[in-house]
């Protein structure tokens, strides 16, 4: 393979951005590791999340909303926008380093904007990095405001004995898969207006990333968590992502969390998964709180940015694992 010829990056650059084509897969990729790991200041940036994939999975959820910058058919960045009904995110955006500071992340941003007008987004967010006033800068000029840390945090997976009724998404016949998915968006409309992961747990069954876990109460959908499980997925080895989890409000909501944590555990157990890997915003007091009882430790930190410049589901009482990385 011929090394990527270098730019002249004093020059004004003449980028064009587009949708993100299967063929532009490996090129984002490569640049995303190297964005974050030069970022963070990794010795070989392009190891950064290991075997853990966010580009081609994000990317085979929804085509539509991927984008990628280019310059003279070279791509040069990326951009990925999320649907989880009335909320909506984006990330990863990256750049490839040869051109920081010189407006493509603007532009990478705009794509994702008319995403979420499309969709009729009411919350969107991203996470970013707290201590970075470049980023935080970038987005507060397209509207979004720094809220509370989220915290990513892991635990060894260790046997859970708890009594709970659970059962996997992938378990179920395709004529009752219509209604649990309904039954999945009373639970996070219970949450927050319109909240929906249909999309992610459709993603997650389609590309066989891991497992959806439906928490029961006899023959109610109580709670739900959404899994990636392994290499090629954004876990990586060995882990197990909880990428969404939530119970249902209410009087019982403490208890039900508490049981969901566990029978996560219990799914990653039966995977033979080493360690579980979760987000929590500590907005979500509670939640956290439940977190850090259950043996979670934080491993970095990162802030969300929320337009409009409100909580959103991020409140106290609201028992929800994720995070918009």
């Amino acid at each position: 393979m011929k090394p990527e010829a270098k730019l002249d990056t004093k020059a004004k650059l003449d980028v064009a951005v587009r949708p993100l084509l299967e063929s532009d897969i490996d090129a984002a990729d490569r640049i995303m590791r190297l964005a974050f790991g030069t970022f963070l200041g990794l010795p070989d940036p392009t190891q950064f999340m290991g075997d853990a994939d966010y580009v081609r999975t994000r990317w085979r959820a929804n085509p539509d909303a991927a984008f990628a910058a280019e310059i003279d058919g070279r791509v040069i960045g990326s951009n990925f926008a999320t649907n989880w009904g009335s909320v909506g995110f984006f990330g990863p955006l990256t750049v490839h380093p040869e051109f920081w500071d010189r407006g493509v992340a603007k532009l990478l941003m705009e794509p994702a904007l008319h995403c979420f007008d499309k969709w009729g987004t009411t919350h969107a967010g991203l996470f970013t990095f707290p201590h970075s006033q470049k980023h935080v800068g970038l987005y507060q000029r397209f509207g979004f405001w720094p809220r509370f840390l989220t915290m990513l945090m892991t635990k060894e997976v260790a046997t859970s004995n708890i009594n709970a009724r659970w059962t996997r998404f992938s378990e179920l016949q395709s004529k009752d898969r219509t209604p649990v998915l309904a039954a999945c968006r009373n639970v996070t409309d219970s949450i927050h207006d319109g909240l929906d992961l249909t999309n992610e747990i459709e993603a997650v069954a389609r590309q066989n990333l891991g497992d959806t876990v439906l928490l029961w109460d006899v023959d109610t959908v109580t709670g739900l968590a959404v899994c990636h499980v392994g290499a090629g997925t954004e876990a990586g080895s060995g882990t197990c992502y909880i990428k969404f989890g939530g119970v249902r409000p209410g009087e019982t909501a403490e208890h039900n969390f508490s049981h969901l944590l566990h029978v996560c555990e219990q799914f990653a157990a039966s995977r033979n998964l080493a360690r579980l890997l979760a987000g929590v915003n500590t907005a979500r007091h509670e939640a956290y709180r439940w977190l850090l009882a259950h043996g979670f430790v934080t491993n970095m930190q990162g802030v969300v940015m929320s337009k409009p410049n409100e909580p959103g589901y991020n409140r106290p009482d609201v028992y929800l694992i994720d995070d918009w990385r």
